[in-house]
């Protein structure tokens, strides 16, 4: 993986995300048409998302990518 900080702060970022809806990663999974494993992989820094599971997560969460990957610190992250 060659930005391990930046998957770190962005699966932070989609947990908090998630969070504030109150739905579970299944339920972000169902919304998003992607496997919970991908959501809990993505949470937890072991993969990182790509373009595709991007663009279904902005389907789900119902916001548009810019504001999906506005993750404070992420530019900063190593």
């Amino acid at each position: 993986m060659k930005n391990p900080g930046g998957v770190q702060v962005f699966g932070k970022h989609l947990r908090q995300l998630r969070s504030e809806r109150g739905w579970s990663q299944q339920e972000l999974a169902d919304r998003a048409n992607i496997d919970k494993m991908t959501i809990h992989r993505i949470e937890t820094a072991r993969m990182a998302a790509t373009i595709d599971v991007l663009l279904s997560l902005t389907k789900g969460l119902e916001m548009p990518l810019h504001e999906l990957v506005n993750c404070p610190g992420i530019e900063d992250a190593d």
